[in-house]
């Protein structure tokens, strides 16, 4: 693959993870992010229980989890009333990867 071919797809990789970088490059969605990591994913944990590990106020979890959320990073389940977030295994992530990956190849193929 030709230098130019494989910056295109670096190019592609970075549109099509914007989000889930945007999402984790937050410093507060990180601490929130590591505390649903210390969670059973069969479980999760509920904003009250991230508020009292992060001592962020609920609105402001409230609002991270709405990002990470749209970025496909973390889930929810509902118990009645009560809603439960954990980590998505299946999650964007997995573009992070990919991104790291290509360029990992770029810089083998044309500068090492």
């Amino acid at each position: 693959m030709n230098k130019q071919v494989q910056l295109n797809k670096i190019k592609e990789d970075f549109i099509q993870s914007q989000k889930v970088l945007s999402a984790i490059g937050d410093e507060t969605r990180q601490s929130i992010l590591l505390v649903l990591m210390g969670t059973d994913c069969e479980t999760g944990i509920r904003v009250g229980g991230i508020t009292n590990q992060t001592h962020l106020s609920r609105p402001a979890v409230s609002h991270h989890l709405k990002i990470l959320r749209e970025a496909g990073i973390i889930l929810m389940r509902k118990e009645g009333t009560k809603n439960f977030y954990y980590i998505n295994v299946r999650s964007e992530l997995g573009l992070l990867k990919m991104l790291v990956g290509d360029i990992e190849k770029f810089m083998d193929d044309f500068y090492r």
